[in-house]
C-alpha cells in the first residue's frame, strides 16, 4: 500500500487550534476504506514550526531543514502565521516570510480558492439572498511573482519601494491553470488586471488572450480590478473562474470570502509543476483566515476552512475524489443541522466551539 508523506505546519494563534482538527479529520477518513472505491493509502503526518512559533524557538520563520522536508512531502497543511508579538520585526524576520519561502522554494505558482455559498449559511450572508445563492467561483491567483516578489524593494531615505514585475512565462502558466480547470466547470474565465495604467497589466492581458486561443470552448472576458471587485458585491453569480496576479487575488478572494458568510469556511491550495508519488501536484493547502490572535486559545475558531482544505488536498494531490466530496458533504450536513461557530452564528443561534465543531464533521462523516 502506498504512503503519503504529509507534513503539518500549525503556525501562530488560531492556527495550532483549526489545524489539529483537521489532521483528526483526515486520520478518520484514512482509517474508514470505504470512503474510497479503491483501498486508501496509508498518511505518514509530521509536525514542524513555522511563522513566529519557529522564530520564538529557531530565530528564523522557517528553517532549511522545514523546508527541506516540504521539498520531500507529498503535501503540506498549514495553520496560520503572524500576529502583533512580531509586527515590528524587519521585514525579513516577519512570520510571513515563511509562507513566502516556501511558495518560491516549491514553486507553488498558483493559488486555488473556492468561493461556494452553503445553502445554511445564506443567513450569515452581508448580501441579501437573492444576490449570493447560487455563488460558484473559483479564484486562480498567481503566487509567485508580482510585486511581493519583484525587485528593487526597499526603503531609499524617505521613499518606500515595491516593484510589480511578471514575465510572460509567468503568466502563460498561470493562465493555462485558468483555462484547463475551467474546462471542468461552466468554461468561463475571467482575468483581472489594471490593464489602463499598469504595464504589467498590459502584458498580463496580451499573454492571457494569446492563451485562450488554445481553449477556444472557453469564453474568456476581461475585467479591470476595481470593477471586479464592485461586481463580486453586485452581481457574484456573473463569475466562474478569476484569474489574477498576486497582490489582485490576494485582496479580491479575501473579499468574495465574505459572500460565504465569513473568511474561516474558505480552504485554499496552493500548487505548481512538482509532482508527488501519486502523480498529482505536490501543494500546500491552508484556510485562507489569518491567525486570528484575539480568539486564539479560546476555542471559538472556525475549523472548516482547514477541514475543507484537506478536502482539497485529497482530491488535488492525492486523486481521492470521493474521500474529498465524502468530507464536504459531512460538513454541508452539519451546517444544515444548525451547528455554528462564533463567526456564523446569528443573534439567538448557539455557538460551537472550535473541537466540538470538528467532532461533528467526524461524526458526520461516520453516518455517510
Amino acid at each position: 500500500m502506498t504512503t503519503f508523506n504529509i507534513l503539518t505546519l500549525p503556525g501562530d494563534g488560531i492556527g495550532p487550534e483549526v489545524l489539529a482538527e483537521a489532521v483528526l479529520t483526515l486520520k478518520q477518513i484514512a482509517s474508514v476504506g470505504a470512503y474510497c472505491n479503491t483501498p486508501l493509502p496509508e498518511f505518514h503526518i509530521e509536525e514542524a514550526l513555522v511563522g513566529g512559533a519557529a522564530l520564538e524557538t529557531t530565530g528564523v520563520p522557517i528553517t532549511g531543514k522545514t523546508l527541506d522536508n516540504a521539498r520531500k512531502s507529498d503535501a503540506v497543511l498549514l495553520g496560520a502565521v503572524g500576529g502583533p508579538a512580531w509586527d515590528k520585526l524587519p521585514h525579513d524576520k516577519r512570520p510571513e516570510q515563511a509562507l513566502l519561502k516556501l511558495r518560491s522554494t516549491l514553486g507553488l505558482y498558483a493559488n486555488l480558492r473556492p468561493v461556494r455559498i452553503s445553502g445554511p449559511l445564506l443567513a450569515a450572508s452581508p448580501l441579501k439572498r437573492e444576490v449570493v445563492q447560487g455563488t460558484d467561483i473559483l479564484v486562480v491567483r498567481e503566487l509567485t511573482g508580482g510585486i511581493y516578489f519583484g525587485e528593487p524593494r526597499g526603503r531609499q531615505g524617505d521613499r518606500a519601494v515595491n516593484t510589480e514585475v511578471y514575465s510572460v512565462t509567468e503568466v502563460e502558466r498561470i493562465a493555462y491553470r485558468a483555462f484547463e480547470v475551467a474546462l471542468t466547470r461552466q468554461k468561463k474565465v475571467t482575468s483581472v488586471d489594471k490593464a489602463n495604467v499598469l504595464e504589467s497589466s498590459i502584458l498580463w492581458r496580451e499573454v492571457v488572450s494569446q492563451v485562450h486561443k488554445e481553449f477556444p470552448e472557453v469564453e474568456l472576458s476581461h475585467m479591470y480590478v476595481d470593477n471586479c471587485a464592485m461586481q463580486l458585491v453586485r452581481n457574484p453569480r456573473q463569475f466562474d473562474v478569476i484569474v489574477t496576479n498576486n497582490l489582485f487575488g490576494d485582496i479580491l478572494s479575501d473579499e468574495a470570502s465574505m459572500l460565504a458568510g465569513s473568511i474561516g469556511m474558505l480552504p485554499s491550495a496552493s500548487i505548481g509543476g512538482v509532482k508527488n508519488r501519486a502523480g498529482k501536484p505536490a501543494g500546500l493547502y491552508e484556510p485562507i483566515h489569518g491567525s486570528a490572535p484575539d480568539i486564539a486559545g479560546q476555542g471559538r475558531a472556525n475549523p472548516l476552512g482547514a477541514i475543507l482544505s484537506v478536502a482539497m488536498m485529497l482530491e488535488l494531490s492525492f486523486g481521492l475524489s470521493e474521500a474529498a466530496r465524502r468530507v464536504e458533504r459531512a460538513v454541508e450536513a452539519v451546517l444544515e443541522k444548525g451547528t455554528r461557530t462564533a463567526d456564523l452564528a446569528q443573534a439567538g443561534e448557539k455557538v460551537t466551539g472550535t473541537h466540538e465543531m470538528g467532532e461533528k464533521v467526524r461524526v458526520e462523516l461516520e453516518r455517510l
